[in-house]
């Protein structure tokens, strides 16, 4: 049974920098695929990164790219997400999500990832 667990969340002032943790369990996951997704209030959930398990290209929306990076630590079996310059625009609750995936292409489509995370709230003050 694949579990996900985000964790890093929290009230962050305009500017800062927090990372997000999703801790993977129950699979070994060199051959998933993993992305971060988020969700604000009455907005449609979005896609914010995604990577290979891996390794490989990465995959950001443009509303973050140069700004967030994703990443993985294969000892410690977690997913990152490293955020910087943060704006009231990323007030969000945040997901980290993953699929079994045996293609180099990594979808950023939210509905072909079949395991989540409870989702982290990040929200950014000014």
């Amino acid at each position: 049974q694949v579990q996900l667990v985000e964790s890093g969340g929290g009230l962050v002032q305009a500017g800062g920098s927090p990372r997000l943790s999703c801790a993977a369990s129950g699979r070994t996951f060199s051959s998933y695929h993993m992305a971060w997704f988020r969700q604000a209030p009455g907005k449609e959930r979005e896609f914010i990164a995604a990577l290979r398990w891996s390794g490989g290209s990465t995959y950001y929306a443009d509303s973050v790219k140069g700004r967030f990076t994703i990443s993985v630590d294969n000892a410690k079996n977690t997913l990152y997400l490293q955020m910087n310059g943060l704006k009231a625009e990323d007030t969000a609750v945040y997901y980290c999500a993953a699929r079994a995936a045996y293609t180099t292409v990594v979808t950023t489509t939210a509905i072909r990832y079949d395991y989540w995370g409870q989702g982290t709230q990040v929200t950014v003050s000014s």
